[in-house]
């Protein structure tokens, strides 16, 4: 019964360079440790800056205001007798390191450097920061004296050691170490470290969350310990979305889990865990000899204890019980992820709501449910009491923040902020217009339905009067570049309008003193990726939820939320025929964006994973293709299909330069801006269209120049 110790990890929705901001949720978060009976808090990774930082990491007032909050959060009346772990970056020798800091009674008891640095995918933090190499390794820093001046330190300890108080021992992880193979939880076990914290800068994308909890369960499943993960959540002013779900996990059981998708700033997550099942769990012989070989790390003594006296414990209370992981669906982590993300953005950049162009199509259509959904996340937390969020959403919807007026539903809230338009043409049928119409009304955002015939009849009048051509459609007899040009015509003014609807309906809607609108887009991951959209049309906006999402998943959301979200509305878009309606439609043609692209969307799923994730080129894939779609398709149509897709994906390169910032959820997402560092001027691909081109005719030539399946049911006949 002497061994029990209560633990406390968090999530915090920290934003990028807010320090006072950010170092007032850290204080929150250790006082609502210390109300659980905690005895040692640990906090996400650069909780202090926000993870987001980029470049800013390069400034030298980024780490004078880090030192600057560090110095309040240690001194603050409320951060005294609990053992913290804070995120902050460190100079230590004009070399910048991601780091944790450890204090107790203001006092640091140790500066950790990050040993493995995150710099892939959508990490960079080779650019900002250099790794600790000198493994078990530990020297002197000479403190900054606005934090010396209160803990009475002239130097502390800087480096790879763990911490040990009177009843246990510290070991610290930050986030891209757990995922090394040679992970440091795996020489601290074995050292004898019974805690392990981990603080993690670790970003949402479908379908994650249940690696993440396995490689947390793992640390500690064969060598036993209790592991705290700390995770931040939010948008930190970025395209990402960082999930939280904070957890603390015993000899590979999870005993408490954080919410993933969430509108609190703060969130602790605390459990009773006892110190004895740790030691009796490592009883093994096999790993009893190998720990007697472990080298020994650094220890720093703190005298403390985090366990409580055993005369102070409650008979009555008893370690954590474990639990099941909560995972949601990839259609819920669509619903919530970019709703949260889009709340965030919108609460702190100051604008009064948002604006989407509806089409009456899946894609917007997908946009449109998410704000809903956003909107729906918002009456969740007012109806709990979340003062934060009562706060901004009086202020987004121009409400005295000091008066009571508080919405009685989402729809109320989406009337509000949310504004719709559908800008119809002459090529727009009465169904598309229809379902927009209705979508609309169902969600209550603020509907404007309007034709922009007018405006594209004024500017190809232009064109015809400077130079004397009237260009003309494909089924009217044009060109190919006529074509493209009255389409992209259409598309480009939507664009414009948008944003002149965006910038005046707060004032309009007698709101002069509000912000602008928002404009979101809505072309998904798939089409970015093929480069079925107009360059500057309504794939430009101001921010896209739905950029890094595939046609598939927006689907399958769509399908869920018809029924969770109450929306059978819905069911209609489901069924609709994807098209851009953007040329005349006659009794033998009616434009669909399949037949348009040569090619459906799940096959550009396939596409975009084995280019991005898979890392392969023209000949790669298409070796692979053999054997994913060799049944359904000859080795020449998968030649063609091949060559068909890097076709247009090269010469649509130069869209993603100007690609609106998308909320990033999926790994082939095809973002030029940080995410898929390719060029966008490309060569042809000859050599490798040959080797296809050789290997399809060797193919023929053995017999197979039809579908592995068609040619089972003729031997078969």
């Amino acid at each position: 019964m002497g061994h029990l110790v209560t633990l406390a990890t968090c999530s915090l929705n920290q934003w990028a360079l807010d320090f006072e901001g950010n170092a007032e949720r850290i204080i929150e978060s250790i006082r609502r440790a210390k109300e659980a009976g905690a005895t040692l808090r640990v906090g996400p990774e650069l909780e202090i800056t926000g993870y987001g930082c980029l470049d800013h990491f390069l400034e030298g007032d980024t780490f004078l205001h880090s030192w600057e909050m560090l110095a309040r959060i240690i001194d603050h009346p409320d951060c005294q007798d609990i053992m913290c772990d804070v995120g902050m970056p460190v100079r230590h020798r004009n070399v910048r390191y991601n780091c944790r800091v450890i204090f107790y009674n203001r006092k640091i008891i140790l500066i950790r450097p990050k040993m493995w640095l995150a710099n892939d995918g959508q990490y960079r933090e080779m650019r900002y920061f250099t790794p600790w190499q000198r493994v078990r390794e530990v020297e002197d820093y000479y403190l900054e004296s606005i934090v010396g001046k209160i803990t009475g330190q002239y130097t502390v300890p800087f480096g790879d050691a763990v911490i040990s108080t009177k009843d246990t021992c510290l070991g610290l992880e930050t986030c891209e170490e757990l995922f090394t193979p040679n992970g440091p939880h795996i020489p601290y076990s074995l050292n004898g470290v019974e805690i392990i914290s981990n603080s993690s800068g670790s970003h949402h994308e479908l379908r994650k969350l249940d690696t993440r909890i396995n490689l947390i369960t793992q640390a500690t499943k064969l060598s036993g310990g209790i592991y705290l993960y700390a995770n931040q959540q939010g948008c930190d002013g970025d395209r990402l979305y960082y999930d939280g779900c904070a957890m603390i996990v015993v000899n590979g059981n999870l005993v408490a889990q954080g919410s993933q998708f969430s509108l609190n700033d703060v969130e602790v997550v605390t459990a009773i865990v006892d110190l004895e099942e740790v030691r009796t769990f490592r009883s093994a012989p096999s790993r009893g000899l190998q720990a007697s070989k472990q080298e020994p790390y650094v220890r720093l003594e703190v005298d403390m204890r985090l366990s409580k006296p055993s005369g102070d414990i409650d008979p009555s209370v008893g370690p954590s019980d474990p639990i099941e992981p909560r995972y949601h669906t990839p259609e819920e982590e669509i619903a919530l992820g970019p709703a949260c993300w889009l709340w965030d953005y919108l609460r702190r950049s100051g604008a009064a709501g948002f604006f989407v162009p509806l089409s009456g199509g899946i894609d917007s259509c997908s946009t449109a449910v998410i704000v809903f959904s956003m909107c729906r996340q918002v009456m969740m937390a007012i109806e709990q009491g979340n003062q934060q969020v009562i706060q901004d959403v009086r202020k987004i919807c121009a409400k005295p923040v000091d008066s009571d007026w508080l919405p009685s539903s989402a729809q109320e809230v989406c009337h509000c902020i949310f504004h719709t338009a559908f800008m119809g043409s002459q090529h727009s049928s009465a169904e598309t217009r229809g379902r927009a119409k209705a979508l609309a009304a169902d969600i209550g955002s603020y509907h404007i339905d309007m034709n922009i015939d007018t405006v594209v009849s004024a500017l190809t009048n232009l064109f015809t009067a400077v130079t004397n051509f009237q260009p003309r459609f494909a089924v009217h007899g044009g060109t190919f570049a006529e074509n493209a040009a009255l389409q992209n015509i259409q598309a480009r003014i939507r664009m414009v309008i948008a944003y002149l609807f965006a910038q005046m309906l707060p004032t309009v809607r007698q709101r002069p003193g509000a912000g602008g609108l928002l404009v979101l887009g809505s072309a998904n991951v798939d089409e970015s990726l093929r480069g079925y959209l107009t360059k500057y049309d309504c794939s430009s906006a101001d921010l896209n939820p739905i950029g890094s999402i595939s046609k598939v998943d927006l689907k399958k959301f769509v399908k869920y939320a018809s029924t969770a979200f109450d929306l059978p509305i819905l069911e209609a878009f489901l069924n609709a025929t994807p098209t851009a309606e953007l040329e005349p439609t006659t009794s033998t043609y009616i434009q669909s964006d399949e037949a348009d692209m040569g090619m459906t969307y799940k096959e550009l799923s396939v596409f975009g994973r084995l280019r991005k994730v898979s890392k392969l080129g023209p000949w790669s894939m298409y070796e692979k293709l053999l054997h994913i779609w060799g049944n359904d398709f000859s080795p020449r149509e998968i030649y063609e299909k091949t060559r068909h897709f890097f076709h247009h994906y090269s010469i649509n390169r130069h869209k993603m330069t100007v690609l609106t910032p998308s909320y990033h959820a999926e790994q082939y997402s095809p973002e030029d801006n940080r995410y898929d560092l390719r060029q966008f001027l490309y060569p042809k691909f000859t050599w490798a269209y040959k080797k296809m081109e050789e290997n399809v005719k060797m193919w023929e030539e053995k017999g197979w120049s039809t579908a592995k399946s068609q040619k089972k049911s003729v031997k078969a006949d």
